[in-house]
């Protein structure tokens, strides 16, 4: 799908999630890994669609990604709105489902992103729950990695070189996804799946809200609440586009039922 250049004047960014539910995701990604084709997973949320308006290489780099999944609950909500109803799948969430998926396969597995000392203790953690789970990298690219710069090049060649199938993509966005369609490029039998912080939870260098919060909702806010210097901003952004993006859900349902 090719993106507009204004996502956010139109319903077409939320028309970017094609998987509806993370049981139809695990299913379409085990055949893939089964026949050893690629794959590239983007997790769509309100502050991909902000960054989606400011980075044209973001745009082009999302638009070629071959699964997105909804995560976060304003993205649900306004495909309800929509008339299309999908399911929460956050990034983090999908990472020990679809190791155990490499693990039954044997695919080999990569880690890349974060820091070493947090790949380390992720791996760790994975193996332990996962006996004979192989994790045959784990890369931290430097401070200031550019996903479009000579150091991609050499990274996506490390890579290459370990025989990794499955890579976890933990950068943030937009680097991940960017650098998740480079890849595809150059090693078209590996998947590519961008996690954000999902290695973190997993080693504990960071907290994931409470379980309780996430079942209200409220996961945004817990966040913001604990770091509220890097996040206040990045959420009065979220909450901005929020009216736009609901009026261009209506019309669509509206137009349908035209």
């Amino acid at each position: 799908m090719t993106l507009p250049p204004e996502p956010l004047a139109n319903p077409y960014v939320l028309s970017l999630v094609n998987t509806p539910d993370r049981s139809t995701l695990l299913a379409a990604l085990k055949q893939r890994l089964d026949e050893g084709r690629g794959f590239t997973v983007a997790t769509l949320n309100l502050d991909h669609i902000v960054k989606l308006r400011q980075h044209s290489a973001f745009r082009d780099a999302y638009a070629r990604h071959s699964h997105v999944v909804a995560d976060g609950n304003p993205i649900v909500w306004l495909r309800r709105v929509m008339g299309q109803p999908v399911e929460l799948v956050p990034g983090s969430e999908l990472v020990m489902p679809l190791a155990d998926l490499a693990r039954q396969a044997d695919v080999p597995v990569a880690l890349l992103g974060a820091t070493d000392a947090t790949l380390a203790l992720a791996a760790e953690r994975m193996q332990a729950d996962l006996p004979g789970l192989r994790i045959v990298a784990r890369i931290a690219p430097p401070f200031g990695f550019d996903p479009s710069g000579a150091e991609a090049d050499r990274i996506l060649s490390e890579l290459d070189a370990s025989g990794a199938r499955l890579c976890f993509l933990a950068l943030g966005a937009p680097k991940q996804e960017i650098l998740a369609i480079r890849g595809a490029k150059k090693l078209p039998r590996c998947g590519f799946v961008s996690i954000g912080a999902g290695l973190d939870f997993i080693a504990g260098t960071q907290q994931r809200a409470p379980v309780w919060v996430r079942r209200i909702a409220m996961e945004w806010f817990w966040r913001m609440a604990t770091n509220p210097v890097r996040l206040t901003k990045r959420y009065a952004q979220c909450f901005a586009i929020l009216p736009g993006l609901f009026w261009s859900a209506r019309r669509v349902r509206m137009t349908r039922r035209d």
